[in-house]
């Protein structure tokens, strides 16, 4: 008997409807469906909240193929998130040009440490700029922290690639306009996440 049957057949035992299955195991029961339907299996965790539900072993209700299987996507699904918080945090931290003297500004031959909020002695495109990559990196990272569990194709494809794209934009425009400390902290962000994709790819 295959995974799917076995947990249909084990909530009929128990006289339970997909909904308070997924009431008892804190689920949706969208997730119910797709495990008794054979379109996916849960994490470890719910496995475990599966077998004493039913009160019965893993092993009862998977092979070791599927255990491992199982092992491996949960061991990805962790990756995921782990890359999705700092991804996340990296973006939202771009708060900090609003607050702390990133920017150099000269005002009559002196120049002087200031924060983006304080910025005003450059052109308005460019300031304008400034703050649609900025604000748009800091609500892309309000985003991918909000929907970490987002498994939407889309989301999962292009997340981390807008969130560089973003990050690339931001610190060649402040490298060009010879905002040095700003470009700086940008790259060092870069460098954080392109080292993440390599190492979670």
């Amino acid at each position: 008997m295959e995974f799917n049957e076995k947990l249909q057949e084990l909530r009929k035992q128990k006289g339970l409807t997909q909904d308070e299955v997924a009431e008892l195991l804190f689920v949706s029961r969208t997730a119910i469906s797709k495990w008794e339907s054979g379109r996916g299996y849960p994490n470890i965790d719910s496995l475990k909240r599966i077998a004493k539900l039913y009160s019965v072993t893993i092993d009862e209700l998977l092979s070791g193929d599927e255990l491992m299987n199982i092992a491996d996507e949960d061991s990805r699904r962790k990756e995921r998130h782990y890359c999705d918080l700092v991804y996340g945090l990296l973006d939202l931290s771009l708060i900090l040009f609003f607050f702390v003297p990133f920017f150099a500004q000269n005002t009559e031959g002196v120049i002087q440490e200031i924060s983006l909020m304080s910025l005003t002695e450059i052109a308005l495109w460019l300031r304008v700029s400034y703050f649609a990559v900025i604000i748009g990196s800091i609500v892309f990272g309000v985003l991918t922290l909000a929907m970490q569990n987002c498994e939407k194709l889309f989301w999962i494809r292009y997340k981390n690639k807008i969130s560089l794209t973003l990050n690339i934009i931001g610190a060649f425009m402040l490298i060009i306009s010879l905002q040095p400390y700003a470009a700086s902290y940008l790259f060092v962000c870069l460098v954080i996440k392109v080292l993440m994709l390599v190492n979670y790819k």
